[in-house]
């Protein structure tokens, strides 16, 4: 089988074995599959790269710069061509101790000939979470935009960006959604009514005053299930019931969402001890884990927010973490953006128009 006679699905999630690990999550995002699959020119299938291996790859602070193939499973559970939607289930949900959400179809001599994903066979149930949207702030960082107009119902593409955070919410499966508002909350209100018309069913929680980011929680009902609270003016592609498995896996109070970002060091950094000069990198990039703006966090965890106060998301973090419970960071290997600068509107116009783009060019 050739190239030509792939799915597009397919080809989108082919990548070369020597490739960088940057290159896999760059190449990721645009294939929205949660899969990679490594092959050369001939398409033998040498390994699959999941997100969930970049996610552990990250949290063990592997380099970017390494091959995505020392990082990728090299024997993956695979069907042949013409195997049947039931005997593919059975091999995701028995291939290995844990359920899989691919399987990569090949011929008896390795030769890759296509992908079912678990989406493609089972309709997902609705996830076991309710949802909050922070999107009370005041926009400041984005003047004159938000004059009139509160940051969150600023127009990405035809829609505004709280609509498309609420679809995403939606299609992972999440029906009751809360959304804290303050500044112009009229402006949110007039635009999403009950919900009904955007597929959830929508609480607002007003604060008379700003209460921080996790503050406002306490309008809320004490939630009896994982709640996910995400700022208003993130979007992003992340897998939320990826996200809700890794923080019943780690038994959490309290997951983190966060982002890897690199900083380029453009000297000679020298270490040192004390005069002595122990080695030198020569402009060498730097790597952190920043805090993506979305959480999941227990009932348990939402007890310990103080009443009427203002009170961030940090201090909930500090408070669990100095009382020795459980605070887990989760990878975002999707795509993500926080929308906080005139610059990072400009992209996120610029990125939603792209994917519509490539939406329309599938359909064509």
């Amino acid at each position: 089988m050739g190239l030509a006679e792939l799915t597009d699905r397919t080809q989108a999630a082919i990548i070369l074995p020597t490739a960088t690990i940057a290159d896999a999550v760059a190449k990721l995002e645009q294939a929205g599959t949660g899969v990679l699959l490594l092959c050369g020119a001939d398409l033998q299938l040498h390994g699959i790269l999941t997100d969930g291996d970049i996610r552990r790859a990250i949290l063990r602070g592997v380099p970017f710069h390494v091959a995505c193939s020392t990082i990728a499973t090299r024997d993956p559970i695979v069907g042949e061509p013409d195997i049947s939607s039931t005997e593919a289930l059975h091999r995701m949900d028995h291939g290995r101790e844990f359920v899989l959400n691919q399987l990569p179809l090949v011929t008896p001599d390795r030769c890759l000939a296509g992908l079912i994903l678990r989406s493609d066979l089972v309709r997902e149930e609705q996830l076991p979470v309710s949802a909050v949207i922070m999107a009370g702030g005041f926009g400041t960082r984005l003047k004159p935009l938000t004059d009139h107009v509160p940051k969150p119902m600023l127009p990405v593409g035809d829609r505004p960006l709280l609509a498309l955070t609420i679809e995403r919410l939606r299609e992972a499966g999440i029906r009751n959604v809360n959304v804290t508002t303050h500044y112009l909350a009229d402006e949110i209100k007039t635009y999403f009514g009950d919900g009904s018309g955007f597929g959830v069913e929508l609480t607002y929680l007003d604060e008379d005053r700003p209460l921080g980011t996790a503050g406002g929680l306490k309008l809320m009902r004490a939630p009896d299930q994982p709640m996910l609270v995400m700022n208003g003016d993130v979007l992003s592609g992340v897998n939320f019931r990826d996200m809700l498995a890794f923080h019943r896996l780690h038994k959490a109070d309290l997951t983190v969402g966060v982002r890897r970002y690199a900083v380029a060091v453009p000297y000679g950094v020298l270490e040192c001890d004390g005069p002595s000069v122990r080695a030198v990198r020569e402009k060498p990039e730097l790597s952190f884990l920043i805090n993506a703006g979305m959480y999941l966090i227990e009932p348990s965890a939402f007890q310990r927010i103080p009443d009427a106060t203002r009170f961030d998301m940090t201090d909930l973090i500090n408070t669990l973490v100095g009382a020795g419970r459980p605070v887990v960071s989760f990878p975002v290997v999707e795509y993500w953006l926080d929308v906080g600068r005139p610059t990072d509107y400009e992209k996120a116009q610029a990125d939603v128009k792209a994917q519509a783009d490539v939406k329309r060019a599938r359909l064509a």
